[in-house]
Order: structure tokens, then C-alpha cells, then sequence
């Protein structure tokens, strides 16, 4: 037997993923142990998880691999510390503590992490190589021209590989500052949102706008070259050597301040953000044509930061080169981790590598799950009154007449999914085809704007029926396609003339709650083989209700990880306005439930910042 750790940490969302003979036994971020966001500490919760996945200790391990290589991501730093000196002092007496204390000495802090058991090799790989390695090894091709792109890795901000059979090469890279990544967290930063979480939320926002910018942002701020690959002109950033994204000149640029956070959303942030959205998509078609040109491969792995753009991602899969696009679910630095430990099963290992009809991610259901017992034994201490349904045929059946009554459903089933998406196992569930539900559930149950979209989930079987897919299926929810025209409804001159975030109240299709402003939605096809229990679900579903798709967003509420445990679902359950939580076979009615106070609420929502 030969177990792999992989390890991302100490920037951004840390995981732990864990390989043994080349398989892919566990996989999770700390964030979800942890309960804080995108936490970045060494993940001793996550990594304690996939050895208990597999039934060894940190002593049995025989390979840990780290996702980057910290002493050329200090040289980057360093550099470009000293090429702006003395600006950008302030910045570089927040940094340099952690790393004189910490990231400089990454193989004592991972020897420590695991207990000081483990002895061996630590194995380090590039963080572009990481994502490659993320996004080929697993997929279902035998080779393929990978392209990743982020905001910045050592020195790579997007790359292009090729990969084949058991080897991944890297070609060509484009280098800091120079990134498409920061840009678009430049802009996420300009219209109010957090960097590194508040990208989903810039994305979401853009079709309520007209992308009326784009010249301006071509014609200032980035020199963009056929190939893809562009200069910026950095008088208009600050994050080389400041505290925040853009400088003042891209303020007077646009001729606005920098939104704050919660203030009003108006018009022109929303054009601005349809303008650098248009930009991005620009980019990245230009950037997978020359990967296509340049490697001559047929099929496409996507990672990084930038590939959970699902609105960029589809525009690939309509008008780019490639027969075939493969996109990791945990396509950020959480799936480092997993990079990292198949590169050495693969490449430095040199073990062969055999492909299959589908990929070998295993729906992203790589996460903890929790038995009848463990749900009954919760349930029971804290005094829930439950109902257990014992067949799976009669649970799917009860669930399926709830939603179709437009009752919110809270559904936590089998192993948690590795990524920032729920597919059908810690997921908020609603009937697609209700005009409140999309508003219901931001703000009476997610805690957050109105404007943000949902996505379907859809049985495969009848997606090209509801969306323009094109034969393909999109498992991981990061495609967007448009509805189909069958399912669009005409709108009035008077509906046509509705602006701003009030566009949401308008039913565009026979699936409203689903359908963004632009008629496009973000797809989740459910596949009976990858996910039986979820694929049922919806299938009884459809049979009472001839709607073969659901609303599906992921269990949390707005600053919050998704729910890992019985304990996590039940209190984000109890403290928003869900109608019904599943667990398992246990069916947990808020009706049934004692009342919580407002302080209660207030207490359980004040642990999550808002995001």
C-alpha cells in the first residue's frame, strides 16, 4: 500500500487530500471543521479526517506533497517589495512576520501538523503545477492541453500544459503582476465585494448590467494580445505594494469611489461589473485558442481560481476549439492538494495511469459522512422531534411532495462535497418553477442580496429539454448555458423596461427561480451512477410534478462554510426560515420544532462575518 497526503495551506481555503494506490480516498477543506470561511491555518482537522478515511496514522503515510514552493513564492515578494521601495512599507511589515515565523519553515510546520509522526520525503511542486496536475490526472482523457489561471501562484498567473498518460508538461506562463485573476478581484474589490470570496458575487451581478466599459477597460487598463496573454498598466492597482486592490487612478478612471460594502448597488457598478465580466470571458477564449494552437490536443482540463468563472466556462464549451472540457470541482488552491499528491502517484512515482468512460473524481463526494446511528444519536440529545422513514423509496417520495408544496428543503446526505459547490449532499433544495423562491431563499434563508442567482439541478436525461447543453453534462455545476427557447416566456415592453436588481421579479421561463436575468442559468446534471439517493429525489420529483429539476444552493447561510455535521445543519436549520431539514432517513419538520428566540438567531448568525 502507497498513501499520499496532499496538502494546500497558509494562503487561501486549506485542504487536505489523500490518495492511497493511486486512488482518491478523501478530500476536504479545514473551513469546514473549523466553521471559519476560507481558513488558511494548517488543515490538522482536515488531514485527521482523510486518515481516518482510510483506517492508517501519520506514521503510515508514505509521501506528503505540498501544493507550491514557498521559497520562490518569498523570492516573488521579495522582489516586488524591493521594486516598489519605499511604498508599499506597510504591506510588507504585515507580511513578512508570518513568514519569518511560519511559511519559511513549511517542513517543520507540516511535520508538526501531523504530530511529528511522519519522517519522510516532503515532496513540493509548483502551484501551477499543482493545478494542472489537478485538473488532467483525474479527468477522463488520455491527454489533453490544460490551462490554468489564477491570481498568482510563485510567479504564474495562468499557464498552459500538456498532458499525457501519466505525465503532465508545462509549455508556456504568463507572470505576475500581470493576471487575470487580480484583475477581476480588482474589480470585485471596486464594486464592494471581499477579494477571494466575493468574485461568485461580481459574476452574479454582471448581467444586471450593460457591459458599456469594455472599450475603456481595453483602452486603459490591459494591453490584451491575440494569444490571450496581456500587460497591465499597474499605475491603476495597488496590490504590489498596497493594502487594497485598485489606486486612485482607477477610481477617477470610472469616476466613482470604491463601493462599500452593503452600501446600495446601483447601475453603473452593475455595468462595470458586466464590463470586466465581458473582458474576462474575452480573455479566456483567447487564452484556450492558443493552448488549442499550441498543443494540438482535442480535449481541455481547466483549473484555477478563474475556472469556477461557470459564465466564462461556458462560452468555452460553445465557441472554443475543443471537443471536449474537463474542469476541476475544487478548481482553486483547495484542489492543490489533490494536484500535488497525484502528481507524485503518476509523475514522480512514474505509476500508470488507466482512463475511464467517466473521470475519477467520484462526484466530489470525497468528504465526511454520518450514519443512521450518528444522525439518530444527535437528534436524539438535543431533544429534536423527527420523523424516520425507513425505505429510500418513501423518503424521496415525502420529500418530493414537500417541494412540490414549495416547501425549502435543508438536505444532508452521505459524504460532503470537495469544492466550493453542493451537488446534492449538504444542499438547500426548492421548487425551480416558483417566482419567490429565488428571493425567499437569499433573504430569508441565506442572509444575503437578492440579485444572486441559483442553479438547477437537472436529471440528465432531460437537460437539453431545459437548457441549450449541447449533449454535454455538467455534474459539477460550472457550466452556464442558456434556457432553452422553449422554456422562455415572452415579456411585455413594460417588462423589457424594468432596470437594476428589480429585473430579478420578473418569471422569464417555466423555471424562474432558476433563470438569471440574461436567460442563462448554471447547470448541475444529475447522473443516476454518481449520486443514486439525489438522482431518485428528483426523479419522484418529476413524476409528481413534471418538472425534472430543482433548485439546488449550498447549505449554509451567508458567511458561513457549507455544513459538515448533524450539529452544523440542525442550527443553520433552526436559525433561518427552511421549512424541513433531512438527515439520512430522519425528516425534521420546523412546524414540530420548539420556538427560537430572535437571540438565538442573532447569537448563531454573529459567528459568520459577513463575506
Amino acid at each position: 500500500m502507497t498513501a499520499i497526503l496532499g496538502i494546500s495551506a497558509f494562503y487561501h481555503d486549506s485542504a487536505a487530500a489523500l490518495i492511497v494506490d493511486g486512488c482518491i480516498v478523501a478530500a476536504a477543506q479545514e473551513e469546514r471543521f473549523t466553521r471559519k470561511k476560507h481558513d488558511e491555518r494548517f488543515p490538522v482537522n482536515a488531514v485527521e479526517y482523510c486518515l481516518q478515511a482510510a483506517q492508517i496514522t501519520a506514521a503510515d503515510i508514505d509521501y506528503v506533497g505540498f501544493y507550491e514552493k514557498p521559497l520562490l513564492k518569498f523570492e516573488r515578494l521579495l522582489e516586488t517589495y524591493l521594486a516598489y521601495a519605499p511604498t508599499g512599507v506597510k504591506s510588507f511589515a504585515k507580511a513578512m512576520p508570518l513568514w519569518v515565523q511560519q511559511k519559511l519553515h513549511l517542513p517543520r510546520e507540516i511535520r508538526a501538523g501531523l504530530g511529528g509522526a511522519y519522517r519522510k520525503r516532503i515532496v513540493f511542486t509548483e502551484h501551477h503545477e499543482s493545478h494542472a496536475a489537478s485538473a488532467f490526472f483525474p479527468s477522463p482523457f488520455d491527454e489533453a492541453a490544460i490551462v490554468t489561471i489564477d491570481g498568482v501562484g510563485e510567479w504564474a498567473t495562468a499557464s498552459i500544459a500538456v498532458g499525457e498518460g501519466n505525465r503532465v508538461r508545462m509549455m508556456q506562463e504568463m507572470r505576475f503582476p500581470h493576471s487575470l485573476g487580480l484583475l477581476y478581484s480588482a474589480f470585485t474589490y471596486y464594486c464592494g465585494f471581499r477579494v477571494n470570496s466575493g468574485e461568485y458575487k461580481l459574476m452574479g451581478l454582471a448581467p444586471y448590467g450593460d457591459p458599456k466599459y469594455v472599450e475603456l477597460i481595453l483602452e486603459n487598463l490591459i494591453d490584451l494580445k491575440e494569444d490571450g496573454s496581456f500587460r497591465l498598466d499597474m499605475s491603476y492597482f495597488n496590490y504590489c505594494q498596497g493594502l487594497t486592490m485598485t489606486s486612485k487612478r482607477f477610481q477617477r478612471l470610472f469616476g466613482r469611489p470604491v463601493r462599500a460594502p452593503e452600501a446600495e448597488m446601483d447601475q453603473q457598478y452593475m455595468d462595470i461589473a458586466a464590463s470586466i465580466q465581458k473582458v474576462t470571458e474575452m480573455i479566456m477564449l483567447r487564452m484556450v485558442s492558443h493552448a488549442h494552437a499550441a498543443t494540438g490536443k482535442k480535449n481541455l482540463c481547466l483549473a484555477g481560481g478563474v475556472a469556477l468563472n461557470c459564465v466564462g466556462n461556458g462560452r468555452i464549451l460553445r465557441e472554443g476549439p475543443f471537443d471536449n472540457v474537463w474542469i476541476q470541482p475544487a478548481a482553486g488552491d483547495a484542489g492543490g492538494a489533490l494536484g500535488v499528491a497525484q502528481f507524485i502517484w503518476y509523475q514522480l512515482l512514474e505509476n500508470q495511469r488507466t482512463t475511464d468512460v467517466g473521470d475519477s473524481q467520484q462526484g466530489s463526494l470525497l468528504g465526511p459522512q454520518y450514519n443512521e446511528q450518528e444522525v439518530r444519536e444527535f437528534l436524539d440529545s438535543a431533544g429534536v422531534t423527527y420523523h424516520y422513514l425507513e425505505q429510500q423509496r418513501e423518503l424521496c417520495d415525502a420529500v418530493a411532495v414537500m417541494l412540490e408544496q414549495q416547501q425549502v428543503i435543508g438536505w444532508m446526505q452521505g459524504r460532503m462535497e470537495f469544492g466550493p459547490r453542493s451537488l446534492g449532499n449538504r444542499s438547500i433544495l426548492g421548487d425551480a418553477r416558483s417566482v419567490e423562491m429565488q428571493a425567499n431563499i437569499n433573504l430569508k434563508i441565506k442572509f444575503r442580496e437578492s440579485f444572486r442567482p441559483f442553479a438547477p439541478a437537472v436529471l440528465n436525461d432531460h437537460a437539453d429539454d431545459y437548457f441549450d447543453m449541447q449533449g454535454v453534462s455538467s455534474p459539477y455545476m460550472l457550466l452556464v448555458a442558456p434556457v432553452a427557447e422553449k422554456q422562455r416566456l415572452e415579456l411585455t415592453p413594460e417588462q423589457l423596461a424594468v432596470q437594476g436588481v428589480d429585473r430579478r421579479l420578473i418569471a422569464r421561463s417555466s423555471v424562474p427561480a432558476i433563470t438569471h436575468v440574461d436567460n442563462s442559468a448554471r447547470v448541475q446534471t444529475i447522473d443516476k451512477n454518481a449520486n443514486p439517493l439525489f438522482h431518485e429525489l428528483v426523479q419522484r420529483y418529476y413524476q409528481i410534478s413534471d418538472s425534472p429539476l430543482v433548485v439546488n444552493t449550498s447549505f449554509n447561510i451567508r458567511g458561513e462554510p457549507i455544513v459538515r455535521t448533524p450539529q452544523d445543519a440542525y442550527r443553520c436549520f433552526m436559525a433561518t426560515k427552511m421549512d424541513v431539514l433531512v438527515m439520512d432517513h430522519f425528516v425534521v419538520k420546523k412546524s414540530e420544532q420548539p420556538d427560537v428566540t430572535s437571540h438565538q438567531v442573532d447569537e448563531y448568525l454573529g459567528q459568520f462575518p459577513l463575506d
